[in-house]
C-alpha cells in the first residue's frame, strides 16, 4: 500500500488510501475509498487535534469541501513522540480523484496552526 507523507511544524501526517470494491457500484457511478491516517507529533510539546478539512476533487471537475470535527471527537491530545491513528472514507462519482486538506492543531500554550494533509490520489480498482 502506498503512503503519502507531509510534515508541518513537527506534525507528520501519513495517509494510506485504498479502493473499496465491495460498496462501490460501477452502474451507479459510486466509487468508495478508505484511508488510514497516522498523525505523529515529533515536536517537544503536546498538541491537540481540533478540526479537519478535506478537499476532494473529482476528475470531472466536481469538488467536495468537508470541514468539521465529528471524526476527531474527543479531540485527541498527542504527546511528544506519540501518534494518533484513525481511518476515514469517502465516495466519489468519478473513477479518479484527489484529496488534500489539513488539521487544525493547537499546542498546549494555545497557539494554533494547520498541519497539512498530503495530497493523495483516489483510483477506482487500483488495489
Amino acid at each position: 500500500m502506498i503512503s503519502y507523507v507531509s510534515t508541518t511544524r513537527d506534525i507528520t501526517v501519513t495517509v494510506r488510501p485504498f479502493y473499496l470494491d465491495e460498496p462501490s457500484d460501477l452502474v451507479e457511478r459510486e466509487f468508495a475509498f478508505g484511508y488510514a491516517i497516522c498523525i505523529e507529533n515529533t515536536g517537544p510539546d503536546e498538541v491537540q487535534l481540533l478540526r479537519r478539512r478535506w478537499i476532494i476533487q473529482e476528475s470531472d471537475g466536481s469538488r467536495q469541501d468537508l470541514t468539521g470535527d465529528s471524526n476527531l471527537r474527543p479531540h485527541p491530545v498527542i504527546a511528544p513522540g506519540e501518534t494518533h491513528v484513525h481511518d476515514g472514507s469517502c465516495t466519489i462519482e468519478s473513477f479518479n480523484g484527489t484529496v488534500e486538506g489539513n488539521y487544525l492543531v493547537q499546542r498546549a500554550d494555545g497557539e494554533q496552526f494547520r498541519a497539512s494533509v498530503p495530497s493523495f490520489p483516489l483510483h477506482a480498482a487500483a488495489n
